[in-house]
């Protein structure tokens, strides 16, 4: 037989509700530990920073890290994840901030330029990125896999500003990546002149 007909409705109420509280319990602990990653990650590199200045940082012991995250490469997958994940939110905040597609486009621009480029962590972060990528082929897809998305985000807005009617713009998918493209460019520059992404010039620049 089974569980549900063998156990008072209650009792299986009660089992299907904890079950959903662990599950719930267990995504915010993970989360909570690719978001600790990530700042570490950010802040001193992935080379310098060891696992358990992770569980220092999120409180918990490394049990329990590895509990949730069996490696060390699997917590840089995590926090790889938590960066485009915020990207994301952070775009659709900004777009619902405007309500025509061309203040849109330009809200997403200068969210992503300040969070991308003049915000040297996130811009450190995904320069390292770059170089794990090099040797690490899973880093390297998912990158591909978010790049993809952020184009495919830049180029419906652009078709939105087009078919507006106040523009003609046709090539938005080559657009867009001319401007994902500058903005690696300058990341990239911004490594040997990071002066070129003072957060004092923000607000002249963007």
């Amino acid at each position: 037989m089974g569980f549900a007909l063998e156990q008072p409705l209650h009792v299986v109420a009660f089992a299907c509700s904890a079950s959903g509280i662990s599950k719930q319990l267990e995504y915010i602990m993970r989360e909570k530990l690719a978001k600790c990653a990530f700042q570490l990650f950010s802040s001193h590199g992935f080379k310098n920073v060891n696992l358990d200045m992770v569980c220092s940082k999120a409180g918990v012991t490394k049990g329990s890290l590895y509990w949730h995250y069996k490696s060390k490469r699997e917590l840089v997958l995590a926090a790889c994840s938590h960066y485009y994940e915020r990207w994301h939110r952070d775009v659709e905040k900004a777009r619902q901030l405007r309500t025509t597609p061309i203040d849109q486009l330009g809200e997403v621009i200068r969210t992503s330029t300040k969070s991308c480029l003049f915000d040297k962590k996130s811009r450190l972060f995904s320069a390292e990125l770059f170089v794990l990528a090099l040797h690490d082929d899973k880093v390297r897809r998912g990158w591909c896999v978010f790049s993809e998305s952020v184009r495919d985000v830049y180029v419906s807005l652009i078709d939105a500003v087009v078919e507006e009617g106040n523009y003609e713009i046709s090539t938005p998918k080559q657009n867009a990546d001319w401007l994902l493209s500058a903005m690696e460019g300058i990341k990239q520059r911004a490594i040997f002149e990071p002066e070129i992404c003072d957060p004092a010039h923000l607000e002249s620049n963007v």
